[in-house]
Protein backbone atom coordinates (compact mmCIF):
# COMPACT_ATOMS: atom_id res chain seq x y z
CA UNK A 1 0.00 0.00 0.00
CA UNK A 2 1.35 3.52 -1.13
CA UNK A 3 0.60 6.68 1.17
CA UNK A 4 1.53 10.18 0.72
CA UNK A 5 2.67 12.59 4.21
CA UNK A 6 1.27 16.02 4.36
CA UNK A 7 2.41 18.63 6.30
CA UNK A 8 0.64 22.18 7.50
CA UNK A 9 2.39 25.33 9.81
CA UNK A 10 -0.69 26.81 11.55
CA UNK A 11 0.94 30.36 13.28
CA UNK A 12 -1.65 32.00 15.14
CA UNK A 13 -1.22 35.80 15.15
CA UNK A 14 -3.92 36.72 17.92
CA UNK A 15 -2.07 37.57 20.94
CA UNK A 16 -3.40 41.14 21.04
CA UNK A 17 -0.95 42.24 23.96
CA UNK A 18 -2.45 39.61 26.43
CA UNK A 19 -2.32 36.38 25.09
CA UNK A 20 -5.56 34.10 26.56
CA UNK A 21 -6.45 36.14 29.33
CA UNK A 22 -9.71 36.44 28.39
CA UNK A 23 -12.26 35.13 26.42
CA UNK A 24 -13.69 38.20 24.65
CA UNK A 25 -10.00 39.71 24.02
CA UNK A 26 -8.04 37.43 21.98
CA UNK A 27 -7.80 37.19 18.50
CA UNK A 28 -8.89 34.13 16.38
CA UNK A 29 -6.73 35.47 13.48
CA UNK A 30 -4.01 32.86 12.30
CA UNK A 31 -1.95 31.84 8.59
CA UNK A 32 -1.75 28.85 6.85
CA UNK A 33 1.82 27.48 5.24
CA UNK A 34 2.09 24.79 2.93
CA UNK A 35 6.10 24.53 1.77
CA UNK A 36 5.93 26.31 -1.81
CA UNK A 37 2.31 27.80 -1.72
CA UNK A 38 0.44 30.55 -0.87
CA UNK A 39 0.29 31.81 2.78
CA UNK A 40 -3.62 31.68 3.28
CA UNK A 41 -5.06 34.41 6.13
CA UNK A 42 -7.90 32.81 8.06
CA UNK A 43 -9.79 33.37 11.70
CA UNK A 44 -12.72 32.21 13.33
CA UNK A 45 -16.12 31.94 12.40
CA UNK A 46 -17.62 35.08 13.02
CA UNK A 47 -20.25 33.27 15.26
CA UNK A 48 -17.16 32.49 17.52
CA UNK A 49 -15.72 36.12 17.47
CA UNK A 50 -14.42 35.82 14.27
CA UNK A 51 -13.50 37.81 11.19
CA UNK A 52 -15.78 37.94 8.60
CA UNK A 53 -13.60 38.45 5.94
CA UNK A 54 -11.34 35.87 6.63
CA UNK A 55 -11.11 31.69 5.57
CA UNK A 56 -12.41 29.78 8.72
CA UNK A 57 -12.17 25.79 9.65
CA UNK A 58 -15.83 25.32 8.67
CA UNK A 59 -15.28 26.73 5.07
CA UNK A 60 -12.07 25.02 4.28
CA UNK A 61 -13.70 21.52 5.71
CA UNK A 62 -16.73 22.12 3.10
CA UNK A 63 -14.27 23.29 0.74
CA UNK A 64 -12.14 20.40 0.89
CA UNK A 65 -14.60 17.80 0.66
CA UNK A 66 -16.12 19.32 -2.38
CA UNK A 67 -12.92 19.98 -4.29
CA UNK A 68 -12.13 16.71 -3.45
CA UNK A 69 -15.39 15.43 -4.57
CA UNK A 70 -14.68 17.76 -7.94
CA UNK A 71 -11.06 16.45 -8.62
CA UNK A 72 -11.81 12.79 -8.45
CA UNK A 73 -14.88 12.79 -10.45
CA UNK A 74 -13.02 14.50 -13.16
CA UNK A 75 -10.48 11.93 -13.08
CA UNK A 76 -13.32 9.36 -13.63
CA UNK A 77 -14.59 11.25 -16.42
CA UNK A 78 -11.54 11.76 -18.12
CA UNK A 79 -10.93 8.13 -17.73
CA UNK A 80 -14.43 7.30 -18.70
CA UNK A 81 -15.02 9.34 -22.03
CA UNK A 82 -17.41 11.73 -20.29
CA UNK A 83 -15.89 15.21 -21.69
CA UNK A 84 -17.29 18.01 -18.73
CA UNK A 85 -16.70 21.52 -20.20
CA UNK A 86 -17.68 23.28 -16.81
CA UNK A 87 -18.29 22.26 -13.17
CA UNK A 88 -19.54 24.41 -10.23
CA UNK A 89 -20.30 23.42 -6.73
CA UNK A 90 -22.39 25.30 -4.19
CA UNK A 91 -21.87 23.01 -1.01
CA UNK A 92 -23.71 23.70 1.40
CA UNK A 93 -23.46 21.92 5.47
CA UNK A 94 -25.13 22.38 8.76
CA UNK A 95 -22.94 23.01 12.04
CA UNK A 96 -24.83 21.27 14.99
CA UNK A 97 -23.55 22.98 18.51
CA UNK A 98 -23.33 20.50 21.20
CA UNK A 99 -24.52 23.41 24.21
CA UNK A 100 -21.13 21.87 25.78
CA UNK A 101 -18.97 24.39 23.57
CA UNK A 102 -18.10 21.22 21.24
CA UNK A 103 -20.46 20.60 18.25
CA UNK A 104 -20.32 18.64 14.59
CA UNK A 105 -21.10 18.79 11.43
CA UNK A 106 -24.38 16.93 10.98
CA UNK A 107 -24.51 16.68 7.11
CA UNK A 108 -22.72 18.39 3.84
CA UNK A 109 -24.77 18.38 0.40
CA UNK A 110 -22.73 18.79 -2.40
CA UNK A 111 -24.97 20.69 -5.61
CA UNK A 112 -22.53 20.10 -8.45
CA UNK A 113 -23.74 21.44 -12.19
CA UNK A 114 -21.84 19.72 -14.43
CA UNK A 115 -22.07 20.87 -18.08
CA UNK A 116 -20.64 17.91 -20.15
CA UNK A 117 -20.11 17.56 -24.47
CA UNK A 118 -22.87 17.32 -27.36
CA UNK A 119 -23.04 13.46 -27.46
CA UNK A 120 -21.82 12.27 -24.21
CA UNK A 121 -23.42 10.01 -21.70
CA UNK A 122 -25.66 12.05 -19.69
CA UNK A 123 -26.56 9.14 -17.11
CA UNK A 124 -23.15 7.74 -17.21
CA UNK A 125 -21.93 11.71 -16.47
CA UNK A 126 -24.62 11.40 -13.52
CA UNK A 127 -23.38 7.54 -11.76
CA UNK A 128 -19.98 8.78 -11.77
CA UNK A 129 -20.76 10.87 -8.66
CA UNK A 130 -21.16 8.18 -6.86
CA UNK A 131 -17.89 6.44 -7.86
CA UNK A 132 -16.38 9.72 -7.04
CA UNK A 133 -17.99 9.65 -3.45
CA UNK A 134 -16.32 6.46 -2.83
CA UNK A 135 -13.16 7.19 -3.94
CA UNK A 136 -12.75 10.80 -2.47
CA UNK A 137 -9.65 10.79 0.13
CA UNK A 138 -11.77 13.83 2.02
CA UNK A 139 -14.71 12.05 2.45
CA UNK A 140 -13.50 8.94 2.88
CA UNK A 141 -11.84 10.62 6.12
CA UNK A 142 -15.26 11.50 7.44
CA UNK A 143 -17.96 10.61 9.49
CA UNK A 144 -20.35 13.32 8.38
CA UNK A 145 -22.97 12.08 6.13
CA UNK A 146 -22.25 13.95 2.68
CA UNK A 147 -24.81 13.79 0.19
CA UNK A 148 -25.17 14.31 -3.68
CA UNK A 149 -27.62 16.47 -5.53
CA UNK A 150 -25.99 16.75 -9.03
CA UNK A 151 -27.37 18.23 -11.98
CA UNK A 152 -25.91 17.63 -15.79
CA UNK A 153 -26.44 19.53 -18.42
CA UNK A 154 -25.49 18.80 -22.32
CA UNK A 155 -23.74 21.31 -24.20
CA UNK A 156 -25.72 22.28 -27.07
CA UNK A 157 -24.38 21.57 -30.58
CA UNK A 158 -21.91 24.16 -31.81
Amino acid sequence: MRSHDYRTHILWDGNLGDGTASYVTYGRQYRVRVAGKPELSGSANPAFRGEAGKHDPEDLFLAAIASCHMLSYLALCARGGVRVVAYEDQASGTLVLDGSGGGRFEQVTLHPAVTIAAGDDAERAAKLHQTAHEQCFIANSCSVPIHHQATIHVEANA
